[in-house]
């Protein structure tokens, strides 16, 4: 998507327009990343370009991009250029090292005989009732 967004529409308050163009942005990434990927590709990336206009336009991170039209708004700016463009993205294993190994918990075969109260204490399980009579 390449798009010059006007912020205002005679009529209409400054704040929807605002919104309705926030709005068409999402809306178009919820579009792309809908869409089948091809094979080989693990997720889809985004490279995004913003500025008043197209010709000034920087490369920017896709998180900042709503900040960025907020910003553009509150400074006054009569239109903003957005240009989003969908392309494979493919993850890195992450490198295992010792002190990734060192965090991991042991694997003794004792989990499950306890109960995680969830303030990370855990106490003993109850013994089994004996029946003497």
């Amino acid at each position: 998507m390449k798009k010059t967004f006007a912020l205002t529409a005679p009529g209409r308050h400054p704040d929807r327009v605002l919104d309705a163009v926030k709005h068409e942005i999402r809306k178009y990434l919820r579009r792309e990343r809908r869409r089948p990927l091809p094979a080989g590709v693990d997720f889809l990336d985004f490279d995004c370009r913003f500025g008043r206009d197209a010709d000034n336009a920087q490369t920017v991170q896709l998180s900042e991009l709503i900040a960025l039209v907020d910003a553009a708004a509150r400074d006054g700016a009569s239109q903003v250029y957005a240009e989003i463009l969908a392309k494979p993205g493919h993850r890195t294993p992450r490198p295992r090292t010792d002190e990734t190994l060192a965090d991991a918990p042991p694997s003794d075969g004792a989990a499950g005989h306890g109960h995680d109260d969830g303030a990370g204490t855990t106490t003993p399980a109850a013994s089994p009732a004996t029946n003497d009579h």
